[in-house]
């Protein structure tokens, strides 16, 4: 794995079963990487001052039941691991974020609880994607064992540092590689051998990798992405760069990943 091994995996903990998804990939990526796995669970104490003490013995009797069960699920998922809990007042998106600048990964779920109901992903895990000084995965559909790990490849310097994140990951979980370019217009041999040709390089460093490259004509790559990635252990993406949007950040591609995708999604800044 790259120079963040040593750092932390952050994973945001409350008790929706989205949240218990995010608990079982980040212990898996903190035992790959051999390091520390954090719960973090925000809480903001309300309530009249008469009934304040009372209501936050309750919060946070709930808030170490949750923290409990969800370490007891990380030890389960990587036994041996290192699980620290922590508990911090404020909400949960500024503190994920904020954690993230010491972290080497940040994992959340799709929706946490007290969600917009039918919404297709949660706020807190937009903009923790969209923010985060780390690469962040979502946890969220299905993460298929043997499935490749699928990543998004363009011009930019984002999907770069995308593309080894994916050579990282399919290094640690002995996965194979997808790689999806996808353009508008041109001639498919022509996109096909220069991706292919960009790819190479990269394999000469990972040897050992199964690594395919696709070049996809579509001029929308999230449908391109979204269609390699139905059976895919992880897809992977880069941002546009940071900034106050998470639209703007993520762009469409991101956004449509977040809101569709069949199985986590790695954002890489």
């Amino acid at each position: 794995m790259s120079a963040t091994t040593t750092r932390p995996v952050v994973a945001g903990v409350d008790a929706s079963a989205a949240s218990l998804a995010a608990i079982r990939w980040a212990a898996g990526e903190a035992a790959y990487r051999a390091t520390t796995l954090q719960l973090l669970h925000a809480c903001i104490f309300e309530g009249a001052p008469a009934r304040a003490h009372d209501e936050s013995e309750l919060l946070l009797e709930h808030v170490h039941r949750a923290l409990r069960r969800g370490a007891e699920i990380a030890r389960e998922a990587a036994p041996g691991l290192q699980v620290e809990t922590q508990v911090q007042v404020g909400l949960a998106v500024d503190l994920l974020v904020a954690g993230s600048a010491g972290a080497g990964l940040v994992v959340v779920g799709s929706h946490g609880l007290g969600g917009l109901r039918g919404a297709l992903i949660g706020s807190v895990a937009l903009r923790v994607a969209a923010e985060a000084a780390c690469p962040v995965v979502v946890a969220r559909g299905h993460s298929r064992p043997g499935g490749p790990v699928v990543v998004g490849l363009d011009a930019t310097d984002s999907s770069e540092h995308a593309l080894q994140f994916a050579l990282d990951e399919a290094s640690a979980r002995r996965a194979p590689v997808l790689v999806v370019h996808a353009f508008p217009d041109g001639t498919d041999d022509i996109e096909q051998r220069g991706l292919e040709a960009r790819v190479a390089t990269w394999a000469r460093k990972y040897p050992a990798l199964e690594i395919t490259a696709r070049a996809v004509r579509d001029r929308i790559p999230s449908r391109a992405l979204l269609h390699a990635a139905e059976d895919a252990l992880l897809v992977v993406v880069g941002t546009r760069g940071r900034g106050p949007v998470a639209g703007g950040v993520l762009g469409s591609t991101g956004n449509a990943l977040l809101a569709h995708a069949a199985c986590p999604v790695a954002v890489v800044h």
